[in-house]
């Protein structure tokens, strides 16, 4: 029965065009990778699909620090953080974290955790009390989309980007907690989050603000520390959440906050408390990227990517079907919207078939008539490769139906 049932699902999934399929990387995480799919052989691919912005992952100074991290502390950490797992490479990089962050807080401590989604589940679900309201974009990551629904707090969303609609939820809201939970930057999307206007309602109606900032932080900003740099925020309000696998190169996530806040994680979240803290070995690597995201290269490789980002934009500028639409993004995410989920299909086939790897993004990852090609550009990539993937896209769009 249970087989009959999920085999139906699966049909109905395929129907749509909604099935999902996996590919294995034969090479590291760079723009030139070797994938394979569905027993096909491995195939060198231009890849436009990665969350490694700066292009930090295949780093050699990384590698070499996750080895000496290995030599020094072993593969694995052996318990929780509250047992004997959390080593002097966790504690460093708390320290580290704090200090690049300090400026945005009177007071300020860091945890760290395994995932950004390990993260994002213990914040909503420690602070989201039955005292609670948690106020939430519409277009939030699936993390906090989960977190809020395991959470004992009234749960109500505002439209995407709409203060005014978030203010009068504001108004009406009777419970003593209050708390704004939004993406800094939208995955799917490549838009930003009014910070600026959401942490002054925080402020205005005694509300905390809780910011994912995922696709943010170590890009944004004039010194790459992320949204709230980027928006000059400084506030004890604010919750955040950056993760440590797209523009630090490596893996694991942390929490910025008022040292109250943190210590209330250690003592409530339970996504911190019962797991195995991640290898020293990963927070000692993330300590080196960290140096370089921070330093001279890391500012090299963000204007690298700002270059990338208008290029793109300056070569798909007119000369799409009329149904197709650049997302207005200035981040590294830059979606090409087509609408249909077979149109999205056929033209990231289009672009495989000339060597390029760009995934079709359907639902209920985005919403029904908005699928699209989820462009994901790097500091790695070259204006070359850019232009590659221009000519490409214009070579698939359909004749006689240009605007």
């Amino acid at each position: 029965m249970l087989l009959d049932h999920l085999r139906a699902q699966l049909a109905e999934r395929q129907a749509q065009a909604l099935q999902r399929r996996r590919r294995t990387a034969h090479s590291p995480c760079q723009p030139r990778q070797v994938l394979a799919a569905d027993g096909a052989a491995p195939r060198e691919l231009l890849s436009f699909c990665s969350n490694d912005y700066l292009g930090l992952a295949a780093h050699p100074v990384l590698r070499e620090a996750l080895a000496e991290g290995a030599a020094r502390f072993g593969a694995g950490s052996g318990a929780s953080h509250l047992i004997n797992g959390h080593s002097l490479a966790h504690a460093r990089l708390e320290a580290q974290l704090a200090e690049i962050l300090s400026p945005h807080w009177p007071e300020l401590a860091v945890l760290s955790f395994c995932t950004g989604y390990m993260a994002n589940l213990a914040v909503l679900t420690a602070l989201g009390q039955a005292q609670a309201t948690l106020l939430c974009e519409t277009l939030n990551h699936a993390s906090l989309i989960d977190g809020a629904r395991l959470a004992r707090a009234t749960v109500v969303k505002y439209p995407h980007n709409d203060v005014a609609a978030l203010e009068a939820l504001l108004v009406r809201c009777a419970t003593p907690l209050r708390l704004i939970v939004t993406d800094a930057v939208f995955s799917m999307d490549g838009d930003l989050a009014p910070l600026d206007a959401l942490l002054a309602l925080a402020e205005r109606h005694d509300a905390w603000l809780i910011v994912d900032d995922a696709h943010g932080f170590g890009v944004l900003g004039p010194t790459g520390r992320g949204s709230l740099e980027h928006f000059g925020l400084r506030s004890r309000r604010v919750v955040y959440i950056g993760t440590l696998g797209k523009a630090a190169g490596v893996a694991g996530a942390f929490v910025a906050a008022h040292p109250t806040v943190i210590d209330w994680l250690v003592q409530s979240a339970r996504s911190y408390i019962y797991t195995t803290a991640s290898p020293p070995a990963v927070a000692h690597a993330v300590s080196a990227s960290l140096g370089l995201v921070f330093g001279d290269e890391g500012a090299r490789r963000r204007a690298a990517l700002r270059e990338r980002i208008a290029q793109w934009r300056r070569g798909l500028a007119g000369g799409l079907p009329s149904a197709w639409h650049l997302a207005p993004s200035s981040t590294g995410i830059q979606p090409l919207i087509v609408g249909d989920n077979e149109t999205a299909l056929t033209l990231s086939a289009a672009l495989e078939a000339r060597g390029l790897w760009v995934p079709a993004i359907r639902p209920p990852t985005v919403p029904v008539g908005t699928a699209r090609l989820r462009v994901a550009l790097s500091a790695a990539h070259t204006a070359e490769d850019v232009d590659r993937l221009v000519e490409a896209i214009r070579a698939a769009a359909i004749p006689g139906e240009r605007s």
